[in-house]
């Protein structure tokens, strides 16, 4: 009977450390941290919607309480993620004006970004997770 608790200890124990594992990852010159089954907004990508991308500049990898860093990336980690297609953000207006003199500029433009939904973190030394649930 001990060693079924102790198994079912250690499965508990291995689910949750599953759910806390993320990553910091950088594209588009920015920085975000991300775990498996979140929606993230990041600068274009060139991905059809329903594609796998594939982000190799992972900066740092934290599972459970074991943190992974890079200097600067963790060689060999990626993380792997399913585009959604892109989206316009809220329009962005530039505009100038001179004094006295009627001179003014106006001009905007819509920020175009893809969604990504994370499937998986592969760290270095086969460190992963497993896939993500879908939602039904």
């Amino acid at each position: 009977m001990a060693t079924l608790d102790t198994n079912l200890a250690q499965l508990i124990e291995s689910y949750f450390r599953r759910l806390n594992i993320y990553a910091i990852i950088e594209t588009g010159g920015k920085q975000y941290r991300v775990t498996p089954g979140q929606v993230v907004e990041v600068d274009f990508l060139d991905a059809i919607d329903g594609t796998t991308v594939e982000l190799d500049r992972v900066l740092l990898i934290g599972d459970g309480g074991k943190v992974v860093t890079g200097k600067p990336v963790i060689e060999g980690a990626k993380v792997v993620a399913t585009s959604e297609g892109e989206s316009k953000a809220k329009k962005v207006i530039a505009f100038r004006y001179k004094n006295k003199t009627r001179s003014h500029v106006k001009r905007g433009h819509h920020q175009i970004s893809t969604r990504l939904t994370i499937d998986e973190i592969v760290g270095p030394e086969g460190l992963q997770t497993e896939p993500a649930k879908k939602p039904t």
